[in-house]
């Protein structure tokens, strides 16, 4: 009992991993589209139950008429052969032809005897040559050659009597079902116009589906998105009421949090001017220096703090010169004393936040040129997507620290902190501003020794 047990275990999670490759596969080979898999779902019924009902007239009303109408010709047949030899005949049986000709709509020859012709291949699927076969047979009982096969509209059959060969020529369409192709051609047309009218509807559902996805997107990536009305189906309509309300919930919190933001920084900045006026009627210079260095470190702090709360809300996207926008800042780093090459290739137009991006970027190359003294820009707008690599030849940041770098208030001994005032907010201000269009920013190893950040923004 334990050994079938134990036999039957492996057996399961054989099948269990087989059937897992299987729905893997075809998970893979399906189309990922909501569009093409929702015509999959509609066509899938429509052909089996197509193909069901082909078969049930195949195999029942085909058949049975093709065997009946079959016997219906051999039982003629069997008839012709017994007047034949019961009762006398012209020498040319004329009497005999111009009967089942008129009459049974048959047209026949005796020919004088002699063997029948060899048997000829028989279709694997031919109904009309086995139910032939078997009329024969049964009913007539004599040797007999028979041809079913090709595209003349006539069945010759041949049967060997005593002292002739009785040939008969049949029309094909008194031998079988000839309006099955009539039938499979109705069933096709009207599957083609049930899918016809479903295309229609579904790409009526799906076009809302799309539209949200897109509005969706775009607000991801802080661009203006435009009022659009519910429609589709209600869960479709529920959907869009839902993102609706969530924008507004969002630019609201957003507002109330630059207003508060307002608010912090004004009453804070007059707190520090007031510092700096009563520090400047001190007469004592020697102290008051290092309290006006402190204050404008708070001050630097308290910038970076507020732009990191802030990031780059409020302003519009609008069309920018990337390109433009690089060469303003490689002139920036060149006159700070540092070698910069810039390079762009693409289409240099892209929808961005202008002075987010400015800044982002800004920030990134001032870091980059504050911890080596070669500096390279990539930029390339390609594929949809705007790339841009920052390469210095400085010492770079460890591997393990690339990802905590982008912490609020990291502190490493290695860190690459970017702004001045060493809040630890530099990193996280430029992947925020980068996030906030739609993509990232990352680290790597720079390949002229020192470390690369790589900017990727869908444009």
């Amino acid at each position: 009992m334990a050994s079938t047990v134990e036999t039957g275990v492996p057996a399961r999670r054989g099948i269990r991993a087989a059937y897992r490759r299987f729905a893997r596969r075809l998970g893979n080979a399906m189309p990922k589209g909501l569009y093409a898999r929702s015509l999959i779902i509609i066509i899938t019924p429509v052909a089996v139950i197509q193909t069901v009902v082909a078969f049930v007239f195949m195999e029942e009303y085909w058949q049975t008429v093709t065997a009946r109408l079959s016997a219906a010709v051999v039982a003629d047949i069997a008839a012709i052969i017994d007047v034949l030899e019961t009762y006398p005949q012209d020498a040319d049986f004329e009497d005999l032809s111009r009967i089942a000709e008129d009459r049974l709509n048959l047209r026949i020859a005796v020919l004088p005897p002699g063997p029948l012709p060899p048997a000829g291949p028989k279709p694997f699927f031919s109904q009309l040559d086995r139910n032939f076969s078997r009329e024969i047979t049964k009913q007539i009982g004599k040797p007999f050659w028979i041809d079913t096969v090709g595209r003349s509209n006539l069945v010759e059959i041949r049967i060997q009597l005593d002292n002739h060969v009785l040939r008969v020529f049949a029309r094909r369409s008194q031998t079988y079902a000839s309006n099955s192709f009539a039938f499979l051609a109705w069933m096709a047309g009207i599957s083609a116009v049930l899918l016809t009218i479903a295309i229609i509807f579904l790409r009526n559902q799906i076009r809302p589906i799309l539209r949200l996805a897109s509005a969706v997107d775009e607000f991801g990536k802080g661009r203006a998105v435009p009022d659009f009305p519910p429609r589709g189906a209600r869960e479709v309509r529920q959907a869009t009421v839902a993102f609706h309300e969530m924008r507004e919930r969002v630019d609201r919190q957003i507002e109330q949090r630059t207003a508060m933001l307002a608010g912090v920084s004004h009453d804070l900045r007059t707190i520090l001017t007031r510092f700096r006026l009563q520090l400047a009627l001190v007469e004592d210079k020697v102290d008051v220096d290092d309290l006006v260095k402190d204050v404008d470190d708070m001050n630097r702090m308290l910038d970076g703090y507020l732009a990191f709360a802030r990031g780059d809300a409020g302003e519009e996207t609008k069309p920018t010169d990337v390109d433009m926008l690089l060469r303003e800042i490689g002139t920036e780093i060149r006159l700070g004393g540092h070698e910069a090459t810039i390079n762009f290739s693409g289409d240099p137009t892209v929808k961005v936040r202008p002075q987010g991006f400015k800044r982002c970027l800004t920030n990134l190359v001032k870091n980059a040129a504050r911890h080596g003294s070669r500096v390279m820009v990539t930029g390339t707008h390609e594929n949809g997507l705007l790339t841009i690599k920052i390469d210095d030849d400085g010492p770079g940041v460890p591997l393990e620290e690339r990802e905590a770098v982008f912490k609020p208030f990291y502190r490493g001994d290695h860190a690459r902190n970017i702004d001045e005032s060493g809040t630890g907010l530099g990193l996280a201000i430029a992947r925020d501003i980068a996030r906030s269009h739609g993509g990232d920013i990352t680290l790597d190893q720079s390949p002229i020794g020192g470390l690369r950040v790589l900017v990727v923004i869908p444009a």
